[in-house]
């Protein structure tokens, strides 16, 4: 009973989901080169804290997990967690070489860097909401052609159509 009710996972799928982050970490990453701003550094309150980095936090992530939605289909809102994760960690990584840094410039410590990436994953996952929406017109439930065999050709009761078909049914 369990296969016949779980969806069997194919390759292409795969592929698809596959693409679909990899299109969506492309697009985080080169709009966080178009707006200019290294999430994981600290440059002072008024340097580092600016209008492009709330673009570049919620924006550019939103964007993302459109093209993630639009790309995957149903589904695609799991899958739009994904694009800031694979450009943010290995940044945060690289950026603990002290060697390329300015002077005054440091890098961001660990619990807020998390906070920055929870944002960022977020503001992700809600266009990823979005981007389902507007695809495929839906959201929550799944269409009737989508459900089993057996409760596809089930008949609806018969609904009353007026007070006294109700009066009648109820006696």
């Amino acid at each position: 009973m369990i296969q016949n009710l779980s969806r069997k996972i194919k390759i292409l799928d795969v592929g698809w989901a596959l693409f679909a982050v990899f299109a969506g970490a492309v697009v985080f990453y080169f709009g966080k080169m178009l707006t200019g701003v290294n999430l994981e550094l600290y440059y002072g309150l008024l340097h580092t804290f600016r209008p492009m980095w709330i673009v570049t936090i919620i924006v550019v992530p939103f964007i993302a997990g459109m093209l993630v939605s639009a790309i995957y289909g149903l589904g695609g809102k799991m899958l739009a967690n994904f694009p800031p994760l694979l450009i943010l960690i290995p940044e945060y990584i690289i950026s603990y070489d002290t060697r390329f840094l300015a002077e005054g410039v440091s890098v961001l410590p660990i619990g807020y860097w998390i906070l920055i990436v929870i944002v960022c994953v977020e503001a992700c996952a809600g266009g990823g909401i979005v981007g389902e929406y507007v695809i495929k017109k839906t959201y929550g439930r799944s269409s009737k052609s989508d459900r089993h065999i057996r409760y596809q050709n089930k008949v609806e009761s018969k609904k009353p159509e007026s007070a006294a078909d109700i009066n009648k049914e109820s006696l």
